[in-house]
């Protein structure tokens, strides 16, 4: 009985997390993943200007990372997750009033404050407890993974609501009917944030560490950085995180290329995220049989390959159905990395009480894209409208993906530095 009633406990634990880790970013990137056309319009703002907002939102995360890893050393996770769902969930009510350029910049600010300082590392750090030491790709492959589930379930949920405040004609839809649609699902993101915050302080136990979070950021940050694989992981990170926020533009690519309207684009990009689960779960449980680094480089081939045809094809004949089978590979690929990359942290040997430490210092270096990767794309959008500049950021992420492989070949080859040395070295 004890044990059954333990395993029911973890079981609970980790749907926590799952739903914590995804909701915690449904304003500020579902908004923009799912709904970009009908962002853009409503907000009025140009794909560059939208790449600029999420620079903003970049810049205060970095910032927040370092200090973010020392709290999750030091206190309970169940505090630091429930506050900073709180705080999301609030922002969501602003955005509701359609702020302009500079409203949208400081909400995205105020985001990545919110949802990195009290909540990323703290997110890891429960999540590799939860793993122990055998079942690392396991773990963040669950995490990965339901936070798929939930995604998909709560971006269908946004849909429904979309469409069912939108006009039968989509097409013929004002500027103001437009606006209040999308108010509506602004409205079920920031009420799912709030109610996932109480149940993460019913259900997360208020665990603290031992430990001293000043120490944890000076001296920890200042060991893992003489660490070349916390480097390496980091440089797979940022590869994997460019691919990720490839996805952002995947709904205007459905608008503006494939030909559907806004309802339809939606649509396509919340269906394609029940692959997530998929990815994630299947290639974390392939990393713990087979190694998370080899299989970090597999996956980084399949992606190359996926966005080959997106880069040199128009949907046109048979080449439409190459089309639409690419942009699934990419999404499996991309989810399969997110599902395995942190769980990095326990075949590069990192001690257990250094995880928050690499945890913040790795998402410091590995989601630098958020400052960089929008405003990069953006331009490259609005240089060429239409199709042409849609293939030039295919390209794009095709020398990210190429990157991807020489990181990871970097990475294995430290690896094996590693284990013909001493286990304390890395």
């Amino acid at each position: 009985m004890q044990y059954r009633n333990a395993m029911i406990s973890r079981a609970f634990l980790m749907l926590t997390l799952v739903l914590a880790g995804e909701i915690i970013f449904g304003l500020p990137f579902h908004t923009a993943r799912f709904y970009r056309p009908t962002l853009l319009d409503a907000f009025g703002l140009s794909n560059t200007q939208l790449g600029d907002v999420f620079a903003v939102y970049g810049v205060l995360a970095m910032i927040a990372y370092f200090p973010g890893g020392a709290l999750a050393d030091r206190y309970s996770a169940r505090a630091l997750l429930t506050l900073s769902l709180v705080a999301t969930g609030i922002g969501g009510f602003y955005m509701m009033t359609y702020p302009g350029f500079a409203g949208m910049a400081l909400l995205y600010g105020y985001w990545g404050i919110t949802t990195i300082l009290l909540f990323w590392s703290a997110l890891i750090r429960a999540t590799r407890e939860w793993g122990g030491h055998d079942a690392q790709g396991s773990a963040f492959g669950l995490l990965e993974g339901g936070r798929g589930i939930v995604a998909a379930l709560l971006a269908t949920v946004g849909v429904t609501v979309f469409a069912l405040a939108m006009p039968d004609e989509v097409a013929l839809a004002t500027g103001e009917e437009r606006r209040a649609a999308f108010r509506s699902v602004i409205l079920v993101y920031s009420l799912a944030a709030l109610a996932t915050a109480a149940l993460v302080w019913l259900l997360v136990p208020p665990r603290k560490h031992a430990g001293d979070s000043s120490t944890a950021l000076l001296h920890g940050v200042a060991a893992v950085l003489k660490r070349p694989l916390v480097w390496a992981q980091a440089g797979v990170i940022i590869c994997a995180y460019c691919a990720f926020k490839g996805l952002d533009n995947y709904a205007l690519y459905a608008v503006q290329v494939l030909g559907m309207d806004e309802v339809d684009a939606a649509r396509l990009a919340t269906y394609a995220s029940y692959i997530r689960p998929f990815a994630a779960v299947g290639t974390g449980l392939l990393a713990d049989r087979w190694a998370i680094g080899k299989t970090a480089g597999l996956v980084f081939a399949v992606m190359l390959v996926a966005y080959m045809p997106l880069w040199l094809l128009l949907p046109e004949g048979a080449a439409v159905f190459v089309i639409y089978a690419s942009l699934l590979a990419s999404m499996f690929a991309v989810f399969a990395l997110r599902g395995v990359y942190f769980a990095l942290l326990e075949e590069n040997r990192v001690p257990q009480h250094l995880t928050g430490a690499v945890a913040g210092t790795v998402s410091f270096i590995g989601f630098t894209p958020e400052i960089f990767f929008g405003p990069i794309t953006g331009r490259i959008l609005d240089a060429n409208p239409g199709a042409a500049g849609h293939q030039n950021y295919f390209l794009f992420l095709v020398g990210v993906a190429v990157l991807g492989l020489i990181v990871v070949t970097w990475l294995l080859a430290l690896q094996r530095r590693l284990n013909s040395a001493s286990p304390t070295e890395g």
